[in-house]
């Protein structure tokens, strides 16, 4: 479950902490792909409950969690399209691996 705390240092004021699925024969499930979702999903809700109106996204569960990058990305990118804003205006994915960021630069 996603939660809150503060940036102290950071040049951001909030920070929000979550843990996505772990994947471990490279091919998530459909628990394992909505449990993706949920941790976008819960992000969003939290920063429209602190009157947030920006928020990034690192690329949650790939890496050493072995979610697949593009069925990752595509994940990411359709939950927050379809998330229900009120106060978010910019949404930031922020990239890591070359690999990435044409993913993601294909998605949008």
């Amino acid at each position: 479950m996603p939660f809150i705390t503060r940036g102290y240092n950071l040049p951001a004021k909030y920070v929000l902490h979550t843990v996505g699925p772990i994947v471990t024969d490279d091919r998530p499930t459909k628990q394992q792909e909505e449990q993706l979702a949920s941790c976008y999903r819960r992000c969003m809700e939290l920063a429209e409950e602190n009157g947030l109106v920006s928020i990034a996204f690192c690329c949650i569960s790939t890496g050493v969690f072995r979610f697949p990058n593009q069925r990752a990305a595509e994940i990411a990118v359709s939950t927050v399209k379809q998330f229900p804003r009120k106060n978010l205006k910019t949404i930031v994915f922020n990239v890591f691996l070359d690999k990435d960021y044409a993913i993601y630069r294909a998605l949008l």
